[in-house]
């Protein structure tokens, strides 16, 4: 039987809680990703371009607060303790919504600020998050612990819509945050768990800026960070619209929707499992090239996507399970080449400043979604930003990454 279970869940009890956490945590992320959107759009008859602002007021702190967040951890070390302080606050934040929505008083303000809000504590949840891998896992085994997290969200994935489709159908989308909530809660008492002792903070006087530059001198991390950085702005014009163009245009309904949805999250769980010998058979490096072409091209399938109700449900299902699939290969390996090759003391601000870019551009991204959605139509903006996010990994060729093998050495400061 312990040959079924991955030996490191089996060897390092603080990383079970972590990753424990973690799956509930993403589980219900998945349901609000649906039941927050479906709630602007069937309760409160939300615009395109109200869609693109809700999605950016989610992002949104990621450009206003990335480098001090970074700098913050890096220096006050506890990075356990931010973690449980955000999962409090935002299960906090969700509880709102479902309060307002019996209330009767539940707007598209209220959606705003608990996205900006619960999008800033999610920030630092991420970069202490980041940073408290590195201290839990060995290097030797960031690939499998990398697939592992990320196997969870494939599963989350694919439940979680699902099931937040249904329950928004049969109750609706304030009442389903209320799991969100619980899976936040959940998160923060696993947390409590973990015995892990952590590293002191970093007392030399490095400021929020040295992430920065550490990117800029890494050829492998600003190179990453220009091809992530591209295909997330053109895939956040294109998530800015597709429910509304999925609900509105192409008829599906809500569990469907989810159903739909939930098949990324099948073609992730596939990548996770592939993603280990992948690496071991064409090099890390290779696998993250890979995923960055296969994620984006696979959405193209959505505009194309016309005729008869079935064939559009298959279109949109092989759209979602490839793109699941490469966002695996691109997660995992990239991850476990971020965690290898960045010093520990300046992890959470290389976090910082990579998130600064990557979720910088995705409120622009979104907003530029949802102004020419409503400029040129949903179905010709997401013909854009399927075609143009492809060409996210050319930033990758001139860089070591194509011919990386290994994982590599940790970059001196």
């Amino acid at each position: 039987m312990q040959r079924l279970i991955p030996g490191l869940l089996v060897q390092n009890r603080d990383f079970v809680w972590f990753w424990s956490g973690q799956t509930v945590s993403l589980f219900g992320d998945e349901i609000s990703l649906l039941a927050i959107p479906l709630a602007a759009v069937i309760l409160l008859h939300a615009t395109a371009a109200q869609m693109g602002y809700l999605l950016a007021a989610a992002l949104a702190p990621n450009l206003l607060f990335s480098l001090h967040a970074g700098n913050w951890v890096d220096r006050r070390g506890k990075r356990r303790q931010v973690m449980i302080g955000s999962d409090i606050g935002r299960a906090l934040l969700l509880v709102t919504i479902p309060i307002a929505y019996v209330l009767g008083i539940l707007t598209l303000g209220q959606l705003y600020v608990v996205a900006f809000l619960a999008g800033t504590l999610t920030l630092l949840f991420s970069v202490s998050n980041v940073a408290l891998f590195q201290t839990l896992v060995r290097r030797e085994r960031y690939v499998e612990a990398n697939s592992l997290l990320n196997g969870s969200r494939s599963v989350a994935t694919m439940g979680g819509p699902a099931l937040g489709g249904v329950l928004v159908q049969l109750l609706s989308a304030p009442v389903t945050v209320l799991v969100d909530a619980v899976s936040f809660v959940v998160s923060a008492l696993t947390l409590n768990r973990i015995e892990l002792v952590e590293p002191a903070g970093d007392t030399a006087k490095r400021g929020m800026g040295s992430g920065i530059r550490f990117i800029l001198q890494s050829r492998i991390m600003h190179s990453s960070l220009a091809a992530i950085a591209t295909i997330n702005f053109f895939n956040l014009m294109f998530s800015a619209l597709y429910i509304l163009y999925a609900s509105r245009s192409l008829h599906i309904a809500p569990g469907l929707l989810g159903v739909v949805l939930g098949s990324g999250a099948l073609g992730s769980l596939v990548g996770s499992i592939l993603i280990g010998r992948l690496s071991r058979g064409i090099g890390v490096g290779p696998a993250f090239v890979a995923g960055c072409i296969l994620m984006p091209a696979s959405l193209v399938l959505v505009p194309l996507a016309q005729g008869p109700t079935p064939l559009v449900v298959a279109m949109l299902f092989l759209a979602e399970f490839g793109s699941g699939c490469g966002t695996m290969f691109l997660d995992t390996a990239f991850n476990s080449i971020s965690a290898a090759v960045v010093p520990r003391e300046v992890r959470a601000r290389v976090s910082g400043a990579f998130r600064l870019v990557n979720y910088g551009v995705r409120p622009v991204g979104s907003l530029v979604g949802g102004i020419l959605g409503s400029a040129v139509g949903l179905r010709g903006t997401l013909w854009i930003a399927s075609v143009a996010a492809v060409a996210g990994f050319l930033w990758l060729l001139p860089s070591p990454l194509p011919r990386l093998r290994k994982l590599p050495e940790p970059s001196t400061l």
